[in-house]
């Protein structure tokens, strides 16, 4: 087993990590602040290879792997979480449902400039009442003549404000069950489709958050993704890919308050000397750095899976669970170190924090994480 990167993927973490310090660093309390997510950083995201991590070149993107894509968004969170939620979810999710379940034609058309970094992409699967329930969703898409009506609503989509190209799932057969869900590709302008209310958030502030709504929304049939009542199976594929970009996601914020913390215990001085010679901090550090690196690995390892095309339900949940649960707690521990300044804007531990909190929810709360591995190894 490999446990460390190669190293063309060591080349791509620090050409990431110089990224993320140059262009995302000096801006982050700034973007919070202002819950402002930086679009007008579009073309760098693309020149850097941001867009298409795991689209193929022939689609204008970078052809990467899992373990690729883990370690970019792990080096973007260390620095800003915010922004590497907002190019998960691209990535994942919206431009991921393409990829997975899009046709030739529909890869050509939306996939390709999703890629190239031209367009952004958002994935509309929450609704205010349905999270963890997801087949209890009440948008509908009813048959007309060439297409589709869809009504209804979703909330807290990532990417939703700005997105070009939305992948939304609805009702197409309520007595289906999850084979009555499909999936359906909409351009941002269409007729009947709105963004509603952007949500003031905790934390991840500078990810853009915010309701979608569908009233009369007419989308043709070459925007179905695959047969009718096949979006939710399309779904939990997309999930258990996204599931590792989350847990990658959690290892950075977790990495960056590590750092954080044993940056400000050499740097901190009572009774004479600095707090990172005292044996409770040195416990408090010995903890975290463990704590990171068995996340990191949990990750690697479902990312290698899916790189090398094996089942990952059970690794991706793990992975998700585990790292978003250490990040919670990592991030905890460098207010702790802080002290009082671990509860002000000056330094960044308090930041870490708020972020932390969501990777605990997204993409499926810890409850749902433990359910599904659950399942899995009483299965085996």
């Amino acid at each position: 087993m490999e446990f460390e990167l190669n190293e063309d993927q060591q080349q791509i973490k620090q050409s990431i990590r110089e990224f993320a310090e140059a262009e995302l660093r000096p801006h982050v309390m700034e973007w919070d602040e202002a819950a402002h997510f930086p679009v007008e950083l579009r073309p760098k995201f693309a020149e850097v290879g941001l867009m298409g991590v795991l689209i193929p070149e022939e689609y204008g993107g970078s052809g990467l792997g899992y373990v690729e894509y883990a370690t970019i968004i792990d080096e973007l969170a260390r620095v800003d979480p915010s922004i590497a939620l907002a190019i998960a979810a691209h990535n994942s999710l919206g431009a991921g449902h393409i990829f997975i379940a899009g046709s030739a034609s529909q890869k050509e058309k939306y996939l390709t400039p999703l890629a190239k970094g031209e367009h952004f992409a958002a994935w509309g699967l929450t609704e205010p009442s349905s999270g963890s329930d997801a087949i209890s969703m009440k948008t509908t898409a009813v048959r007309r003549d060439g297409g589709w009506v869809l009504n209804g609503s979703k909330n807290f989509i990532t990417n939703a404000t700005f997105a070009e190209t939305t992948v939304a799932l609805a009702i197409t057969d309520r007595a289906a069950g999850s084979h009555g869900i499909s999936a359906f590709i909409i351009e941002r302008g269409t007729k009947g489709f709105s963004v509603a209310k952007k949500e003031n958030k905790v934390g991840m502030r500078a990810s853009d958050t915010a309701a979608l709504v569908f009233d009369d929304c007419f989308v043709p049939n070459a925007n179905l993704m695959g047969a009718p009542g096949q979006g939710f199976i399309q779904a939990m594929k997309v999930l258990d890919g996204g599931r590792i970009s989350i847990a990658a996601l959690a290892v950075g914020i977790a990495q960056g308050a590590y750092e954080a913390a044993l940056k400000y215990s050499r740097e901190r001085h009572q009774f004479g000397r600095p707090i990172a010679e005292f044996q409770a901090i040195q416990f408090k550090l010995a903890d975290m750095a463990t704590q990171v690196d068995a996340a990191r690995l949990l990750t690697y390892r479902a990312a290698a899976m899916k790189d090398a095309g094996k089942p990952t339900t059970k690794e991706s949940s793990m992975a998700k669970l585990y790292a978003s649960e250490v990040g919670v707690r990592v991030a905890e521990e460098c207010v702790q170190i802080h002290g009082g300044y671990g509860y002000i804007k000056d330094y960044p531990a308090e930041k870490y924090w708020r972020d932390s909190k969501l990777c605990t929810i997204g993409e499926g709360t810890s409850e749902i994480q433990r359910t599904v591995i659950a399942r899995q190894i009483l299965r085996a």
